[in-house]
């Protein structure tokens, strides 16, 4: 089953018990990708739908932020229900150590010896980890280790 299928039967499961926040953040993946696909005139596969997803839960996370600035609790928590569900459609993320581990082999893979190859190491790593690891969280393991 495709991730759009998956996210249909899902909101139509969530519509049918009520689960307002579900309905809601499944609504807003499906207008994520509608918009995607209308604008490039192109269908979106799993990998796009994961990227999308991606970048959905970084607009929620800044959200976040600048609610707490503003102490808006009752939108904080809305929002962080909304990544909650939203990483539900995410491949299981890599803890740090086996990231850690993984972007070491890339390292000598590349045979990357100082931050100047952070360039390298970074571009192979996105790629590589797409969907099971953020980049935010890359740049700082290859950052730690290339220092």
């Amino acid at each position: 089953m495709s991730l759009k299928e998956q996210l249909k039967a899902d909101l139509k499961d969530a519509m049918r018990a009520k689960e307002l926040v579900k309905r809601d953040s499944i609504r807003a993946i499906n207008t994520m990708i509608k918009q995607i696909e209308v604008d490039e005139r192109k269908e979106l596969n799993d990998e796009d739908i994961l990227k999308l997803i991606q970048k959905g839960i970084k607009q929620r996370q800044e959200a976040i932020i600048q609610y707490k600035e503003a102490q808006r609790d009752e939108l904080v928590q809305k929002e962080q229900e909304q990544i909650d569900i939203f990483k539900q459609y995410l491949p299981k993320q890599l803890d740090d150590a086996e990231l850690e581990a993984r972007i070491k082999d890339i390292i000598t893979e590349v045979k990357a010896d100082s931050i100047k190859d952070m360039g390298k190491v970074m571009g192979t790593a996105t790629k590589k980890f797409a969907g099971v690891a953020d980049g935010k969280r890359i740049n700082e393991i290859v950052k730690k280790l290339l220092s």
